[in-house]
């Protein structure tokens, strides 16, 4: 009796925790299989000093010439921008979480960044403006380097070889667009390296699966919730990431579920929480703080106010621009400012010439232009379309969507736009001023203009500084626009030209009013206004909202947008920035060599499968339990998280980007190691081999041995063109390099379209 008590004690204990070989099952979908999952502690000292190399060469190629340009780059337009607001704490609103922009905002705040700069335009310079931008992206510099030994590491915890991981993270390491996006003030460094603990994290968990809910396996399981949150908290497409664990995690629980591993349904229970809190639970309170956070810090009116309801406005205390913005009422005098180029809408006594310089006939009418002087001339009165009684014409406030007028302070004209070309752009229509009366025929209809609002809801009533609008003409639904590329002549005094841009959604159209001259002490005075409070999940939901109805919206063409279909080739790529003076650029492509190796491998994994599938219906076994153990639990494990992290693109509408396809290239990136190894590996099943084989593979406790001798050499050679096609293209990468036109031709591959061409 005593003995049968033990004997079935014993049996339960086992079930419990699964330390009983037998108990577990190869099909099991896990990185690591349980006869690889430990490294030669005589090897260990070659893996530190590779990996230890690699990290070596990260950190020089993410930092060299990180100084370079000191000038803003691309998406640093927004998320430096961002960084800016969250130090001013004023209010703004993106698509993306808060986490990794208030990683770069923190940075910013430690260097001593006050937040002024706005990194308004691409090509702004960061030394004259006093802006401490390079620990900014030495923070980028770092998650990139970072992710390179994760990444070995990722492939050391699954059984590979030396040489097999550190093919892996050259992958990564060596790829331009890795490279080039990991050392600006953008997000991407901070999602990828998020992935790349996610996976690592999950390895190392499966690997504590014979000892559960023992000290090691809690830590890796929460390790990996944290690093799913880090992915999801900065950007949503790292959903992607809680599809490909949350896969693994269902596959797993399916065999626990199995009555031939011996768990009672309550055993099987606790696993099921233990991972429904640990990955999903746990990453969701995370993400929540970081909301949290975020709200916390931005308590100031800003320029996300537009997208939020009234009630989420007024828990928004005011900001400086808040406290200089005054209300625009009708029969104000006011000044309207260029937002581009930061010049006045501006009128005078002169008109057009009657012939221009390529023998067009203008209407001679009185000249509109844009100045960037202070001038009486500068001055316009903002009128209603239909008068309002002398009696009571006051204190009505212009809203954004209104038809207005614009007289002119200086001349007595009305501001209007026709179907006459303009000086400089024949396109393009001319704006004049007609005064009715000095003889101008009356034409009211062409003096009207709607006020499009760029940044705030229709009906906000118009303010000083803070409103954005376009002035839309009405009659022709041309928008108002000037630039500074190209001046007037001598009769136009060099001034910037005004004329009616057909294009009405560029954002090159934005304006604003500037001042109300002579604005009343009663109007000048400011009055706080009360700030009220909402619930915090209120907030969150109200955000969230916006949030995905904004980037649904994102369907507008964009001239380095892409289709997912090129991705894996790198057969597209996006222009960050461009020096015209010294023919310099940065382009961001890929290293079109480790691009289609990775793809070839997928290409073969796919072959390797349906082989075998194929052989073992005709119940001819090729591949011993071992090999296809690690084809469909290690290989399998990968190649899913490719898949998942990749061809959602097809079914998204909204504008999509090379960057898009970067985590699933570092998942593509440890699938090609792991191939590359089992290629060379000896997986013949044992009924294909001799005698002295078998004796020899079970002398080496079941593993299957690699041909190191083809193998090393091989990967030699991948990492000798991958190496080369890296530096090839490094001077668009950097972008500090002078490149002749037929070095810049040299480089178009693939259909690529580089500047500097010609």
């Amino acid at each position: 009796m005593v003995s049968a008590a033990k004997k079935k004690s014993s049996s339960a204990s086992t079930s419990e925790v699964l330390t009983s070989k037998s108990k577990l099952d190869d099909d099991i979908l896990v990185p690591v299989e349980k006869s690889n999952s430990a490294i030669d502690l005589r090897k260990e000292s070659q893996y530190r000093v590779v990996c230890g190399i690699l990290t070596v060469i990260a950190f020089f190629t993410r930092y060299y010439s990180i100084s370079y340009p000191n000038e803003v780059v691309f998406d640093e337009v927004h998320f430096g921008k961002f960084a800016a607001y969250y130090i001013e704490r004023t209010y703004f609103f993106d698509l993306h979480p808060p986490f990794a922009k208030l990683l770069i905002a923190a940075i910013g705040y430690l260097v001593g960044f006050n937040g002024k700069f706005k990194f308004d335009n691409i090509g702004d310079n960061y030394v004259t403006n006093n802006v401490p931008y390079i620990p900014l992206r030495c923070l980028s510099a770092v998650l990139g380097t970072l992710t390179v030994p994760v990444m070995f590491n990722t492939m050391k915890e699954c059984g590979y070889s030396v040489q097999t991981c550190a093919f892996a993270a050259c992958l990564v390491l060596f790829d331009n667009a890795h490279v080039a996006e990991t050392r600006l003030i953008l997000l991407d460094a901070t999602l990828i390296l998020s992935v790349a603990l996610s996976l690592f994290c999950y390895v190392k968990f499966t690997k504590q699966r014979n000892s559960p809910f023992k000290l090691q396996w809690w830590k890796w399981l929460i390790a990996t919730g944290i690093s799913l949150s880090c992915v999801i908290s900065t950007k949503y497409v790292g959903v992607f990431t809680f599809f490909t664990i949350g896969f693994a995690v269902l596959v797993d629980l399916w065999a626990l579920l199995d009555y031939k591993k011996g768990l009672t349904i309550k055993q099987f229970y606790r696993h099921f929480i233990s991972r429904f809190i640990s990955l999903l639970v746990l990453p969701f309170i995370i993400y929540l703080s970081w909301f949290y956070v975020h709200f916390a810090i931005l308590t100031k009116s800003g320029p996300g106010d537009a997208f939020m309801s009234p009630e989420f406005q007024e828990t928004l205390g005011d900001s400086p621009l808040a406290r200089e913005a005054k209300a625009v009422n009708y029969y104000d005098i006011i000044t309207i400012k260029h937002k581009d180029t930061q010049a006045y809408l501006h009128s005078h006594h002169y008109h057009y010439p009657l012939r221009y310089e390529d023998g067009r006939v203008s209407s001679q009418g009185q000249q509109v232009t844009a100045f960037e002087g202070e001038d009486m001339y500068n001055n316009w009165e903002i009128l209603p379309v239909k008068e309002y009684d002398e009696n009571d014409k006051l204190n009505h406030a212009v809203r954004q969507s209104d038809v207005i007028r614009l007289k002119h302070v200086g001349t007595g004209g009305y501001l209007l736009t026709h179907d006459v070309a303009s000086p400089l752009f024949p396109t393009n229509e001319e704006f004049v001023v007609i005064n009715p009366e000095l003889g101008d025929n009356e034409r009211f209809n062409d003096t009207l203009f709607k006020l499009d609002p760029f940044d705030k809801k229709k009906g906000s009533i118009l303010k000083t500084k803070a409103s954005l609008i376009k002035f839309l003409h009405v009659p022709t639904m041309v928008a108002m626009w000037t630039h500074n590329d190209e001046l007037l002549p001598d009769w136009g005094f060099h001034q910037q030209e005004v004329n009616g841009n057909k294009n009405v959604q560029s954002s090159e159209n934005i304006w604003f009013i500037e001042e109300i001259v002579d604005l009343s002490d009663e109007r000048k005075a400011y009055v706080p206004k009360s700030i009220k409070t909402l619930p915090f999940l209120a907030k969150w939901l109200e955000l969230q909202k916006q949030m995905f109805e904004q980037n649904n919206k994102l369907t507008s063409d964009h001239p380095f947008a892409s289709e997912p279909g090129t991705w894996p080739f790198s057969l597209s790529g996006v222009s960050f920035w461009t020096n015209d003076n010294e023919r310099k650029q940065i382009f961001f492509i890929g290293n079109i060599t480790g691009f289609w190796i990775e793809v070839s491998f997928l290409c073969c994994y796919i072959g390797l499968v349906l082989g075998d599938q194929l052989t073992r219906q005709r119940n001819v076994k090729l591949l011993n339990d071992k090999s296809r153990s690690r084809l469909y639990n290690t290989l399998g494990f990968f190649f899913m998280g490719w898949c998942l992290h990749y061809l959602p693109f097809f079914l998204m509408s909204r504008q999509k980007f090379l960057h898009h396809y970067l985590p699933a290239h570092l998942i593509a990136a440890l699938f090609s190691g792991g191939l590359l190894e089992f290629m060379f590996t000896d997986n013949r099943a044992d009924s294909l081999k001799s005698k002295e084989e078998i004796t020899e593979r079970k002398q080496k406790g079941g593993q299957n041995s690699v041909n190191s001798t083809l193998l090393t050499p091989l990967i030699v050679l991948l990492l000798s063109v991958l190496i080369w096609n890296f530096i090839y293209f490094a001077p668009i990468t950097y972008g500090n390099t002078t490149l002749s036109v037929p070095e810049v031709q040299a480089r178009q591959w693939l259909g690529m379209k580089l500047h500097f061409a010609k």
